[in-house]
């Protein structure tokens, strides 16, 4: 097990109403020095379906869903999100948010103090849970737990977490 730091800086500006918080980047989303990078994560089809820019049929995905990492970046910004972990570094053995050990949290007050979020959504059990226990009582804000998009929740269709994650990231 290896004491990992996160390489990925938040994203935010001015505009952003809603902060999403994943708990620690994946190995692959470490690797391309971007959230939700994996490319079976549903994270940027949920979102392109939640916000219209795309329609969900089951389990596909038709219209347009950022590819590129600048794509991805304009398409949070133009939305209003925010995007960025709960966790600073840990001890993890590759992916598994289970496996985490001696986490060190973000400090979310730069982000909190420039942007006008109105709520926050943890992306899974593990990243609601990591919240709860290390930055909630900083904050003072409440955090909403929204289904993981990442392919490890195989139980739940891109359906199914569209409708989930929709009324949270409405305008």
């Amino acid at each position: 097990m290896d004491r990992i730091a996160h390489n990925i800086p938040p994203v935010f500006d001015g505009s952003s109403r809603v902060l999403v918080l994943g708990s620690f980047p994946s190995v692959k989303s470490r690797e391309g020095r971007f959230f939700y990078h994996h490319p079976q994560n549903r994270f940027w089809k949920v979102a392109a379906c939640c916000l219209g820019t795309a329609a969900c049929r089951g389990n596909l995905c038709e219209g347009y869903v950022p590819a590129e990492i600048e794509e991805k970046r304009e398409f949070l910004l133009t939305h209003g999100i925010a995007v960025w972990d709960v966790i600073e570094s840990c001890e993890i053995t590759g992916s598994s948010d289970s496996s985490i050990k001696n986490a060190v949290p973000n400090d979310l007050s730069r982000i909190l103090r420039t942007a006008p979020v109105e709520r926050i959504g943890c992306n899974g059990t593990a990243s609601y849970t990591l919240y709860g226990k290390y930055l909630e009582q900083t904050t003072k804000r409440a955090a909403v737990r929204l289904p993981s998009t990442s392919p490890a929740n195989a139980a739940w269709s891109l359906e199914r977490l569209v409708e989930a994650w929709r009324p949270f990231l409405a305008p």
